[in-house]
């Protein structure tokens, strides 16, 4: 493979910048234009140590800039090839013109993902762990952070290949007994059989599972916050950003458009909406936002309906609530206004998770994120479980998992044995397709296509 180089931090203005140059010729592309002090040369560094010195542009030997280099010798490098980074002034002019001597001395511009590519090609990398690095990049919390980094560590990677392992196991038996009648092998016992598969089934279910709660935890949750007039709700959205963003006056129906933001409540990220109070009025630019405020209650995944806790429900209220109950939606009714008393009858919530705040005195904000994160299994997630990174890896699974069932359905009704072998054996190409063992070069070019250039 070429030898390719890119910026491997954000081209913007900071303290340090690093180009990346990676293949055959790195280490003498760096030569080219770097000069270490003392009298050293790159050609001679060994791996894993750096250097100080000055990029210097060949053409007429001036000094661009003094720099680090470091040198990683293949295969102990994170591409598995000889590798060269400089670290240079974070400056976005010094950058792009090291970038373009780097050119100039042979290299390629690499593409979207291209180190993270090369190390999964060189064996470096599982395709699971490949693709874990940019959930690394893009982690927005904790436990985000943590289930990528167990996967990039390979945990991912070694639950499904135990799965695989197993059934490649229970083919290799099949297989034998099917091929060799004539050595009286033993056949295949019938319970192990269907054990093997249940069991192989229960894990691909768990990992799947998983699925959901990752999204919710990488992609965060659209939401929106709804009630009638003057209830709170856009003072519970500046309690929530902790800044005021929404407009807060006396007067009912002052939002009259949907107002968005994205707030962290707790582990979650809520891509919030401060929507229009939901009523009947004659005025027709009300009227466009509360229409606008009910398609946006069609499409959201969570719902923070709010109440005015100091006065009962109105026909307003119950018209609401009932509107939210029937969208079959993820819901959270929020009293608000606690500290002026309570003539709410919380009965009329039954069976909805229901918070106490005062938002205008910041109060009930541990509640409703406790709240939340019961809503969407967050306060129950084990973050010493792997969730999957991407759709990709759910479709693989949910296929496998498929053709486990249909040979398991075959089994206990008695099939023969080449039946429950062909889907087995699907479930295990479908296995390998996940962790990239088998992965076609479409398959490999979509998954690094999503990747940033210089990762």
């Amino acid at each position: 493979m070429s030898t390719v180089c890119a910026v491997s931090t954000p081209l913007a203005e900071g303290g340090l910048a690093v180009i990346r140059i990676s293949g055959e010729d790195a280490v003498a592309a760096a030569e080219r234009i770097f000069v270490p002090f003392g009298g050293k040369r790159v050609s001679d560094m060994p791996g894993y140590t750096c250097t100080y010195g000055r990029v210097i542009d060949p053409a007429d030997g001036s000094v661009v800039d003094d720099a680090m280099l470091t040198v990683f010798r293949a295969p102990h490098s994170y591409t598995g090839e000889d590798t060269a980074e400089i670290s240079c002034h974070g400056g976005v002019y010094i950058t792009k013109r090291i970038l373009r001597l780097c050119l100039a001395a042979g290299c390629q511009q690499a593409d979207r993902g291209e180190f993270t590519k090369r190390a999964f090609i060189n064996g470096k990398l599982s395709m699971t762990q490949a693709e874990a690095v940019m959930d690394m990049i893009s982690a927005r919390g904790e436990l985000s952070l943590r289930s990528a980094r167990l996967t990039r560590e390979g945990r991912l990677f070694k639950r499904i290949d135990a799965v695989k392992d197993r059934l490649v196991t229970l083919l290799g038996e099949l297989a034998a007994w099917v091929d060799y009648p004539e050595e009286d092998l033993p056949a295949v016992e019938e319970g192990a059989l269907k054990a093997t598969l249940a069991d192989a089934a229960g894990e691909l279910e768990r990992l799947v599972r998983d699925y959901d709660c990752g999204m919710v935890l990488r992609r965060g949750i659209d939401t929106v916050i709804a009630g009638k007039p003057n209830v709170g709700k856009s003072t519970l959205m500046n309690m929530l950003l902790g800044y005021e963003r929404s407009i807060v006056t006396e007067a009912a129906g002052t939002t009259r458009d949907v107002i968005e933001e994205t707030v962290k409540l707790g582990e979650l990220e809520l891509k919030l909406s401060d929507t229009a109070g939901i009523r009947e009025t004659d005025d027709r630019i009300e009227q466009l936002g509360v229409s606008l405020a009910k398609k946006r209650l069609d499409e959201c995944a969570l719902i923070i309906a709010v109440f005015d806790t100091s006065s009962p429900l109105d026909s307003e209220d119950r018209e609401l609530l009932n509107y939210v109950r029937g969208l079959d939606k993820r819901l959270i009714v929020v009293l608000n206004k606690s500290d002026l008393g309570n003539a709410v009858d919380e009965k009329e919530f039954a069976g909805i998770k229901t918070v106490g705040i005062s938002a205008k005195n910041g109060e009930g904000l541990e509640a409703l994120t406790a709240a939340a994160s019961e809503l969407f299994g967050i306060s129950s997630y084990d973050a010493d479980t792997t969730i999957f990174a991407n759709e990709r890896q759910k479709r693989c699974a949910e296929s496998a998992l498929e053709k486990l069932r249909a040979a398991l359905a075959a089994a206990e009704l008695g099939e023969t044995l080449d039946a429950v072998t062909v889907m087995t054996d699907a479930a295990v190409s479908e296995l390998m397709e996940l962790t990239g063992e088998r992965a076609t070069e479409a398959v490999v070019e979509e998954v690094f296509s999503r990747f940033c250039v210089g990762k």
